[in-house]
């Protein structure tokens, strides 16, 4: 047996797609595990000063996390149910069919984690607002929601390109 043929079976057509499962989840996690914990950080310093404003502060840092959803939703619900992963029943797929699965989990996974990241900035600006003027957080919250319409796009993206794919 070659290199090459130990890399085919490697890359197998359903090996994508499950690298492509794989990366929906890692890479928006990773943004989301990064940006939960900068906006924790931003809120220590306002907590310590003021613990009433910890219910504030949990909806900022619980935005950002949201992504490592939305990948999980793509990879479990989109990959894992549409190849039968969990009955044990793997459905096997050409190389092109495995790539087009790889390429539909891009969306979120790159979109997923860049968007994690930027979010928790825009949240930790949020957090200034909570320390400065309480009454006007909201404004922080609606600002770091506009990110995240950013990370839904890609999540319809994906879920629409692979619950659109006939086996």
């Amino acid at each position: 047996m070659t290199f090459f043929d130990l890399l085919h079976m490697f890359f197998s057509g359903t090996n994508l797609a499950l690298i492509g499962a794989a990366l929906a989840v890692i890479l928006p996690c990773i943004g989301s595990a990064k940006g939960v914990g900068m906006v924790g950080e931003a809120t220590a310093g306002v907590i310590a000063e003021d613990p009433t404003k910890f219910g504030k502060a949990l909806i900022l840092q619980a935005l950002p996390g949201t992504q490592g959803i939305y990948g999980f939703i793509t990879a479990f619900i989109a990959v894992i149910i549409k190849l039968n992963v969990l009955s044990g029943n793997f459905v096997t797929l050409t190389d092109a069919q495995g790539l087009f699965f790889l390429s539909a989990c891009l969306p979120i996974a790159v979109v997923g984690y860049f968007s994690a990241i930027k979010q928790a900035r825009v949240a930790c600006a949020g957090v200034n607002i909570l320390a400065k003027r309480p009454d006007q957080f909201i404004k922080g919250v609606i600002s770091a929601a506009l990110v995240e319409t950013y990370a839904i796009f890609a999540l319809l993206v994906s879920l629409l390109m692979i619950l659109s794919f006939q086996l």
